[in-house]
């Protein structure tokens, strides 16, 4: 039987597979495999962003993110989902943002809220959701078991990785990669530092959006230490993003939070990149101490690091990729939706911390 999804991306971010943020690629990803095996997918999302079913555009917010503007990304996200669920049946609604209890719909229809981001990092209404038929997931062993408890928690769907990158093969050279937001808690600070140590260039493909906190960092510890050996390339649309993380000697990941998954991290072992960054979150489920990259405990071990990572093989990194397969991320999040299309409040199968 077809479904009909309606998937919600947090309001501040396009959805595509361009995007920089993890969450909004696998929104994307998702709304691709939907289509492709013959269901309906509507997606609510800033204007700009790309997908493969029917966008609902939301407005951008203009200028800094602070409280009023994003409290207006929200409340015109909300009216987008209501607007859509007034319109037609949907089987299930998939929430992404972290601020999702903020525009939770009414009505009876089930809600699925997938937790992108550290548990800490929601509020506890989001967490422990008054609303019925609202189910909760992770995205990976080790987020699921940091919740708090009592939790009511489905099973976790691990985030899978194009098969395009797998077909990236260029030449290695020799300088060092960061992908990613930037924002303090992505030390991306400590990656200039590191690369500079171990004497290797550094290139910085990312994002600095516009929140006043992370324009702070970008002018105060990531501008000043540019030059010739470390560039700041902005963000990156998927073709030069494979590219480079096929040539990349090394990607650097120095994140200061707990990663829940670090979807680039797959991304760059798939295209044969070996991966070093510190030991946090849920990257052992990713990264293999010495065999597909190295998990460090400060900024000296992330710099010897480095180096070592002549010695590891991009076939390898490949192989240990070829386990974030696209297909079963896609295929387990439909079973998902069969299950609480038709559980009512009652939650399916999962597991309650």
């Amino acid at each position: 039987m077809a479904l009909t999804v309606l998937s919600v991306a947090y309001p501040f971010a396009p959805v595509g597979p361009d995007a920089v943020g993890g969450a909004e690629q696998i929104v994307a990803a998702i709304d691709a495999g939907l289509v492709r095996r013959g269901h309906r997918s509507i997606v609510v999302a800033q204007q700009g962003s790309q997908v493969c079913g029917r966008l609902v555009a939301v407005p951008a917010v203009r200028g800094p993110l602070g409280d009023e503007a994003r409290e207006a990304g929200r409340s015109r996200t909300q009216d987008a989902l209501a607007a859509v669920l007034a319109q037609e049946p949907v089987d299930v609604v998939h929430l992404h943002g972290i601020d999702f209890h903020r525009y939770l719909p009414g009505g009876d229809v089930p809600v699925l809220a997938t937790l992108h981001l550290p548990p800490g990092w929601y509020a506890p209404e989001a967490l422990r959701p008054a609303r019925p038929a609202t189910f909760l997931h992770c995205v990976s062993r080790t987020q699921h078991e940091a919740c708090p408890p009592g939790l009511r928690l489905l099973q976790p769907i691990e985030n899978g990785v194009p098969d395009a990158l797998f077909e990236t093969r260029l030449r290695k050279r020799d300088f060092a990669l960061f992908l990613g937001r930037i924002c303090p808690e992505k030390g991306v600070h400590l990656a200039i530092e590191a690369a500079a140590a171990a004497r290797l260039p550094l290139l910085i493909g990312g994002r600095v959006f516009a929140y006043p906190d992370h324009l702070r960092y970008f002018e105060d510890a990531v501008r000043p230490r540019l030059g010739p050996t470390c560039r700041f390339l902005g963000p990156l649309g998927f073709t030069r993003k494979r590219r480079l993380l096929s040539a990349a000697r090394c990607l650097l990941l120095p994140s200061l939070a707990a990663e829940t998954s670090s979807l680039v991290a797959r991304e760059a072992l798939a295209c044969g990149t070996p991966v070093v960054a510190f030991d946090r979150g849920a990257l052992r489920e990713t990264v293999e101490d010495g065999r597909t990259g190295y998990l460090v405990r400060d900024e000296a071990e992330l710099a010897a690091a480095i180096a070592k990572c002549r010695a590891i093989s991009a076939e390898t990194c490949r192989k240990a990729a070829r386990r974030f397969s696209m297909d079963r991320m896609i295929e387990a999040y439909l079973a998902m939706y069969r299950q609480i299309a038709g559980a009512g409040a009652e939650a399916p199968a999962g597991r309650t911390m």
